[in-house]
């Protein structure tokens, strides 16, 4: 891969490599790279060749356009996962993917949305609780926990019960180890023992409810397959059902968590939505849709996209060898001034600006093409109608907010964000 933006760019060294394995992955190095050489970058970490992609016409073409000729490679939560969803390639990928599709149409998710909303009055009693006794919350507690009943209702038909809750948390300290992109050279092995003990007691008891429940979910569906399709195992269906509550569950409560900071930041957008137009109105839906859509394209919770060359060829006019890591980072994209206007700013109103529609490959927090996250609807549906019950009750006042962000598997705040609560009528 001898060209200009390799010869430009440094072999990135022992203490890089050590920060990438740590979390950091040189967000803002990757950055001048990409505003430097333009929107295809190629470098070496170590032995490996990589090629960082931050166009949007060139995002499109890998994602979209040509992604049997960038792939996936497994996945880093495939020890935690199994040969779920998110792991899966190929043909056993096609077979899962079709399997789980219609539940995530509108009109399939139109089936869980009493649970949805379920979950969402669960939230808003807790809060309203909090603001009568002023205490301070970890308001990302809360919204983890929010997320985590929702999509456990959604496989069960049964709220989220403490034990499960407290092996989810405990399972996911396995998923914070795991690094947003691994290095070839000197990886550290983890161990995932007690996180994947922890997850074979969640599934199991989500397929022990899911036979009590009087109301169809989602375990259901998987074992329905696991009954008449001989590829779909036991084993598979405990991978498909953690997928569905990892991938459920970190959307949506990073999300929100960021909404929440930049609302505490810029309470005059607060204010714009709910003036947008009365309760349960078409506008104020809008708005609040376009607060969830700004928040993902600063904080994109898969801020980092690896894809492999599966084979040898051309990208925007740079050679790309077979089994070159081509890295995708909406992150970066979205932050890039040629396609966002003042991209550091927080402004919803730029999603509800007809005339000023993102580009191909601007936009893609939940990614692109055949392998687009299939719960991305479901995710902002949830996000939506929660903020619709507590933005106009409540205001969040933040009262310890985290210095850092951890670039690790998601984008997230690094460490607890709490807020005192304050009742406001409409």
């Amino acid at each position: 891969m001898a060209t200009a933006a390799t010869s430009v760019l440094p072999e990135l060294d022992a203490e890089a490599l050590a920060r990438w394995r740590a979390g950091g992955g040189r967000v803002i190095e990757l950055m001048s790279m990409a505003r430097e050489l333009g929107p295809v970058a190629g470098f070496r970490i170590g032995e490996r060749k990589v090629v960082l992609v931050t166009g949007a016409a060139q995002v499109q073409q890998v994602l979209a356009k040509q992604p049997d000729d960038y792939v996936k490679r497994g996945h880093r939560v495939k020890p935690l996962l199994g040969d779920g969803l998110l792991c899966a390639a190929g043909e056993p990928w096609r077979r899962q993917r079709k399997l789980l599709q219609p539940q995530f149409t509108v009109r399939g998710i139109r089936a869980y949305e009493p649970q949805i909303r379920a979950g969402v009055a669960a939230a808003a009693a807790r809060w309203q609780e909090a603001a009568r006794s002023g205490e301070v919350r970890e308001i990302d507690a809360d919204l983890r926990y929010f997320s985590l009943d929702v999509i456990w209702r959604s496989l069960t038909a049964h709220p989220l019960d403490q034990e499960t809750h407290r092996r989810l948390v405990a399972a996911s300290e396995g998923f914070a180890a795991i690094p947003a992109f691994a290095p070839a050279t000197g990886d550290t092995t983890l161990d995932f023992t007690e996180a994947n003990e922890q997850v074979d007691r969640v599934a199991e008891r989500a397929i022990a409810l899911a036979g009590e429940a009087e109301e169809p979910g989602l375990v259901q569906v998987l074992l329905r397959a696991a009954a008449e399709l001989p590829d779909h195992t036991e084993r598979l269906v405990r991978d498909e059902l953690m997928t569905l509550v990892v991938a459920g569950y970190e959307t949506t409560a990073t999300a929100l968590s960021w909404l929440f900071l930049l609302l505490d930041a810029h309470p005059e957008q607060r204010t714009w939505a709910l003036a947008a137009g009365p309760a349960g109105s078409a506008e104020r839906t809008a708005a609040i849709r376009a607060l969830v859509d700004e928040t993902l394209r600063l904080y994109p919770v898969a801020w980092l996209m690896p894809r492999y060359a599966a084979e040898d060829g051309e990208l925007d006019g740079l050679p790309i060898e077979a089994g070159t890591t081509v890295l995708l980072s909406p992150y970066l994209t979205h932050r890039d001034p040629q396609l966002w206007p003042e991209p550091e700013e927080f402004r919803p109103q730029r999603f509800l600006d007809a005339e000023r529609r993102p580009a191909p490959g601007a936009y893609f927090p939940f990614g692109l093409g055949p392998r687009a996250c299939l719960g991305a609807q479901f995710a902002v549906r949830e996000m939506v109608l929660l903020l619709e019950e507590l933005l106009p009750a409540y205001r969040a006042e933040i009262t310890e907010a985290p210095a850092e962000t951890a670039y690790r598997l998601t984008v997230h705040p690094d460490g607890p964000v709490r807020a005192v609560l304050h009742a406001e009528g409409e």
